[in-house]
């Protein structure tokens, strides 16, 4: 095999409109000079996504992390936040930027989204709500949590960037919760560039919602509250109009890359696959692979450098642990959440999305396996 790819292959790589397609859509901004405050073409994006969601409520954003900071505020919680940190930093921000206290769950080490039996230990007078994080599109245990939130009067206001598309028998992972947070981020199975959604239910929520992305405003003459700027523009609506137009197209060419991986990495002693859940559709977001140190005699930190040497970038995601983070260690332990610590230190996100050719899939494989018996040679 080739020592090294000439050209880097990253993690991930943004799906994109033909340019052509794009310019096109664009062109009337030209003429309009409207291009935020919320215009139509935002207007029509989120008509457009509250289809495909199958839901009738939905706010755009300016990013992902914005919109899971004002769900959060839309409900006027104070108190303890269950979550996981098994996640981006951006899910325990939002909540500690909100004035609350996270408190963290460990994780299913199947699916690694939090751990559904282990959350009523975790309850206290103080706890106000559950922040629990759909994880490389694999959803929460969406059944159980909705139970324990009914029986403690709790909120559910789900981390969903990853799970653009994703389903639950036959229900859109957006749908479930109080609250549902959408991240449109370049990174992410579908794209505005930067952007985020909040999937909501009561119409109130909805108005506060506006509220807050928008500096308060009520009206032309009334600022009852202290908002944000948090507007989605025109050009990044357009960019998911065009986006979403093929967004069916591009998940199924993400599952030929997964399966190519399935198919290929199967049957490696140490090395753990995606768990597949039941009753779920995936948007194949990403495709994580556990390196168990106790099995082989090489470390997922061997195999990361080993293949950035060939020009294959992938991701510790999620590493370090948000506990383990220098501005929450002091606070926290990842002692607390064993489970989530060991998927932390030997996981690695292998590069997928839609355009990636087979042939480099392969190499990638190929790779993997050659670094693997290397190990045991040494």
């Amino acid at each position: 095999m080739k020592e090294r790819l000439e050209q880097p292959v990253y993690v991930t790589r943004p799906s994109m409109p033909e340019y052509e397609e794009y310019i096109r859509q664009i062109k009337p901004l030209w003429e309009s000079r409207i291009l935020t405050n919320m215009a139509s073409y935002h207007q029509q994006l989120e008509q457009e996504l509250c289809r495909y969601l199958q839901t009738e409520s939905l706010s755009l954003m300016t990013n992902g992390h914005m919109a899971l900071e004002l769900a959060l505020q839309s409900l006027g919680l104070s108190g303890e936040v269950l979550t996981t940190p098994f996640t981006f930093v951006s899910t325990t921000h939002a909540i500690t930027r909100n004035n609350l206290t996270p408190v963290f769950c460990d994780i299913d080490p199947r699916d690694f989204t939090i751990d559904a039996a282990k959350l009523e230990a975790k309850i206290s007078k103080k706890t106000c709500a559950i922040v629990p994080v759909h994880v490389y599109g694999r959803i929460c245990q969406v059944e159980e949590i909705e139970e324990i939130a009914r029986k403690h009067h709790l909120k559910v206001i789900y981390d969903a960037a990853h799970t653009f598309g994703v389903t639950y028998k036959g229900i859109p992972a957006a749908q479930y919760g109080d609250l549902s947070v959408l991240s449109f981020h370049a990174t992410k199975v579908f794209s505005t560039i930067e952007g985020g959604a909040v999937v909501y239910h009561e119409p109130e929520i909805g108005r506060e919602l506006y509220s807050l992305k928008n500096f308060g405003i009520r009206s032309e003459e009334m600022i009852d509250g202290v908002g944000a700027n948090a507007k989605m523009d025109e050009l990044r609506a357009i960019m998911g109009l065009c986006n979403l137009q093929n967004i069916d197209y591009e998940i199924a060419k993400r599952k030929v890359v997964f399966e190519t991986y399935m198919e290929q990495l199967d049957e490696i002693k140490g090395l753990t696959l995606p768990f597949v859940q039941e009753q779920v559709r995936s948007n194949y977001a990403y495709f994580p692979v556990l390196f168990d140190p106790d099995i082989l005699d090489v470390n997922r930190d061997t195999v990361y450098e080993e293949l950035q040497k060939r020009n294959v970038y992938t991701r510790k995601y999620f590493y370090p642990l948000i506990n383990d983070m220098d501005c929450y260690r002091t606070v926290y332990s990842s002692k607390e959440t064993p489970v989530a610590g060991k998927v932390a230190r030997s996981v690695l996100t292998l590069p997928i999305y839609a355009d990636l050719d087979l042939e480099t899939v392969s190499y990638i494989c190929d790779a993997i396996k050659e670094i693997i018996k290397r190990g045991k040679k040494a």
